[in-house]
């Protein structure tokens, strides 16, 4: 069964079957997209993979470097690592004929490595800054722009090539020193603790030597107080001496002047003696009383002086058991309580020896004045019978007038002594005063100095805690620990990605875009051979659909074997791989038919003019179809026509179509194809029932292509 449309369109076809020249024609229709997309693609297949034949300058002007008693060329393996890698075709040249080089065209660029390369990637093992190596690229884009678009992705690897080892090096000298800074701070940590524990024995110390101080100022308060007592018994004893002094006074005076009186008497006699009995007997009194008090003195004067000789000798005694339980009284402090403590004990035994010296004559004296007071106390008791006395009272008195001087005499010298005894008594309180200030200010400082070690033990004690500690978190680290460590810093962050159907080069990345485009190409130059409607069937009875079919289907056959064409020599010239190989030929054969449909509409309706816009909408396409950059990065204007446009439906169908995944977007591609298909054949059909009327513009356009 013939169809009608098949007939017209056969035709057509069989009009380029008539000579060689137009047989020539309709295989270079066919073979046309091939030349367009295939060429296209096999100049850029894969052209990061012969970036190693672009000839690039590479200067070494690097000077080797000392690092931690090594010499680093840093720059000269640096060019080794590049030349083994073969990026590109590196040339060893010098500066001069570098610079040349890429100014001329003979290297699209070139690399220096600095003189100080080395020493700046030793830098971070020395003692200066760390300074970081830098590399010169020098670049011309007038030889070759997309070239040093390409050199910049290349010279991240080779920037990469230079700086994990310099950072290898740099890391493995970081962690060698935690092994060293570990041990230095246990050494640290030892030596704080000894530190912390002679500061607690020195705490302890001056614990007791507070202890001491006290006591001690406690002993020379006691003593002081002793001294204290003693100063006041002797201050009576002298008050009582001045007393007695006193007494002896009067009594010397009574004696004189019962001696004047029994002078007088002597020479007067009976009568003086009568009319001076009360007299004699009130001097006689007085002197009796007087020799009572010297009598009572001069008896308990050396008990008293021996008291005072004991109790010293008790103090210094405390004092020199509680130096010698306390060495810690530091030396000055001891001497000065020694020496005082003598003196004390010195002055005592000087009064007390003396009053015992002069025993004797005290005893003389107490044993006179109870003499002299009997005595007197006879005179007084006989004075109104003296007269018959006188003589023997005269030799009395005379004799009581000796001892009373005698007594005088000698109750002077004991007041003398008694002075000096108080006075160095005296002298003696002042100095155990300043004793127990001074011990008192020692037991002071005593406390302030274990307080202030207490503190001092304790922060040593937290120093050694702090640096025990300290050194349990730096780490000490083997050979093999600092190579594995110096591998993860060096590269901290390492990106693990996986890509889902993975394109394997450029090539096959771009197919999806030109293979589409070379189809609308093709149609371009189909409709510029064949005519978009034929002029038998137009001038015809046939309906307007059959006319636009036998216009379409010539076309549509060249396209598919068009999209045949160039997948085959895809396939085989280069190596594409497709997921779905008989999916991606029926579905490029079916856009190719769909993309014609829509060029013999604009051909059929516009004429001439209708190849320009078909032009016009293939650059549409081209900015909108998103082929090599995201639609995102397109201005809003492309983002918004992309989804009425053929082309942007046939690219992402053959992007799945070719590298696999989910399918949809080949199934939303046969869809709009469709709707363009049968929109362009149902547009063609309105263009036939327009064509069919014959006007003078028709007949005589004004444009003709």
């Amino acid at each position: 069964m013939r169809l009608p449309a098949l007939t017209p369109g056969v035709l057509e076809l069989r009009r380029f079957s008539r000579n060689r020249l137009t047989r020539i024609a309709l295989a270079g229709l066919v073979l046309l997209p091939l030349l367009y997309a295939g060429l296209y693609l096999w100049s850029f297949w894969d052209p990061y993979a012969r970036l190693k034949h672009v000839p690039v300058a590479l200067v070494v002007e690097d000077q080797p470097a000392k690092a931690n008693g090594k010499t680093v060329h840093a720059g000269a393996d640096l060019a080794d690592e590049l030349e083994k890698r073969q990026v590109f075709d590196w040339k060893k040249v010098s500066a001069g004929k570098a610079a040349e080089g890429v100014r001329s065209g003979r290297y699209y660029m070139s690399l220096t490595i600095p003189s100080d390369f080395s020493a700046r990637i030793a830098s971070p093992s020395g003692n200066g800054t760390p300074t970081p190596a830098g590399l010169r690229l020098q670049m011309n884009d007038a030889n070759n722009y997309v070239v040093g678009t390409l050199a910049q992705a290349a010279f991240k690897e080779i920037s990469a090539a230079a700086g994990t080892e310099a950072v290898h090096g740099y890391l493995d000298q970081i962690f060698l020193s935690f092994g060293t800074l570990h041990g230095k701070l246990d050494e640290a940590a030892g030596g704080a603790g000894k530190l912390a524990k002679g500061s607690g024995q020195a705490q302890d110390g001056a614990g007791e030597l507070a202890k001491g101080a006290g006591t001690a100022q406690a002993g020379a308060g006691k003593l002081k107080g002793g001294i204290d007592e003693a100063r006041a018994g002797s201050g009576q004893l002298t008050s009582g001496l001045d007393d007695l002094r006193t007494g002896t006074a009067q009594v010397a005076a009574g004696m004189q002047r019962l001696t004047s009186t029994v002078d007088r008497a002597g020479d007067t006699l009976v009568p003086l003696l009568r009319e001076n009995a009360p007299e004699i007997r009130q001097a006689a009194l007085l002197v009796a009383r007087g020799a009572d008090a010297l009598a009572d003195g001069a008896g308990t004067l050396p008990a008293r002086t021996g008291a005072a000789v004991r109790r010293a000798e008790t103090a210094r005694a405390e004092l020199t058991a509680y130096l010698a339980a306390h060495p810690e009284v530091p030396p000055d402090v001891r001497r000065d309580l020694t020496r005082s403590a003598d003196q004390v004990v010195a002055v005592a035994r000087q009064v007390d020896g003396y009053i015992r010296g002069h025993t004797g004559e005290l005893r003389k004296v107490a044993a006179d004045a109870r003499t002299v007071e009997a005595a007197a106390r006879k005179i007084a008791a006989e004075a109104p019978g003296l007269a018959g006395k006188v003589d023997r009272a005269r030799r009395d008195v005379d004799r009581l007038n000796a001892g009373t001087r005698q007594i005088n005499a000698g109750t002077g010298k004991l007041l003398s002594g008694s002075s000096q005894l108080t006075s160095g008594l005296g002298t003696l309180s002042g100095g155990a005063g300043e004793l127990a200030g001074g011990l008192g200010r020692l037991s002071g400082g005593a406390v302030t100095l274990e307080t202030a070690l207490g503190q001092i033990a304790g922060g040593n004690r937290k120093l050694a805690s702090g640096l025990a500690e300290g050194a349990e978190q730096v780490p000490s680290y083997s050979g093999k620990e600092r190579a594995a460590r110096d591998d993860m810093m060096s590269d901290p962050v390492r990106l693990s990605s996986t890509t889902e159907n993975k394109a394997p080069n450029y090539g096959t990345g771009f197919a999806p875009f030109f293979v589409p485009l070379s189809l609308w190409v093709g149609g371009m130059i189909i409709y510029m051979l064949l005519r978009p409607l034929n002029p038998r069937a137009l001038a015809g009875t046939a309906p307007a659909w059959r006319v636009a079919l036998a216009g379409w289907l010539p076309a549509a056959a060249i396209g598919a074997a068009q999209a045949l064409v160039v997948l085959a020599v895809l396939r085989l010239a280069l190596g594409l791989h497709a997921e779905h190989w008989a999916g991606l030929a029926g579905f490029l054969a079916f856009a190719s038919a769909a993309f014609l449909a829509v060029i013999q509409w604009v051909n059929a309706r516009f004429g001439p003019v209708g190849r320009i816009i078909a032009l016009a909408l293939l650059m549409l396409q081209l900015t909108s179809a998103a082929g090599t950059y995201p639609i995102e990065t397109s201005p809003r204007f492309f983002q918004a026509i992309r989804p009425y446009l053929p082309m942007p439906w046939v690219v992402d169908a053959v992007r799945h179509l070719i590298g696999g995944g989910d399918m949809a977007a080949v199934w939303q591609g046969c869809a709009v194809l469709a709707a363009f298909l049968a929109g362009g054949l149902a547009l063609t059909a309105l263009a036939v029932r327009h064509n069919r009327v014959w006007t003078m513009a028709r007949l005589r356009p004004a444009l003709t292509l």
